[in-house]
């Protein structure tokens, strides 16, 4: 089994699981969380990077837990997971709002740090 405290480098460059892209086609907070589809667009083929992402939507992490347990760039991660929101294969659940209670902001904080910590 793998190590995570082990791993090996990832040799492929960010820029070429993005196809060159910075930017995001949907705009998506680091702290939003995805939760996976049934189906997807059957055009759209996934990559291993892909596949693993929605893999890890069982638990519905955040962009920014999907970018940790990936290994890969935060900005990597929310371009790749905003090309399964649009190919049908995840969706983003509702993140906070302006009027979300001081518990609905920590509970996101938490759940948050925990994602990222491994905890």
């Amino acid at each position: 089994m793998n190590d995570p405290r082990r791993a090996e480098p990832n040799l492929v460059r960010p820029y070429s699981l993005t196809s060159g892209r910075t930017r995001p086609k949907v705009e998506l907070a680091w702290e939003a969380r995805i939760e996976r589809l049934p189906g997807g667009d059957p055009d759209h083929e996934l990559t291993d990077v892909e596949t693993a992402i929605v893999a890890l939507t069982t638990t519905s992490p955040s962009i920014a837990e999907v970018a940790a347990q990936v290994g890969v760039p935060i900005g990597v991660a929310r371009i790749l997971v905003a090309d399964l929101v649009e190919s049908g294969y995840v969706r983003i659940m509702a993140t906070l709002r302006e009027d979300s209670s001081d518990d609905e902001r920590r509970g996101l904080i938490e759940r948050t740090l925990s994602g990222l910590l491994g905890i």
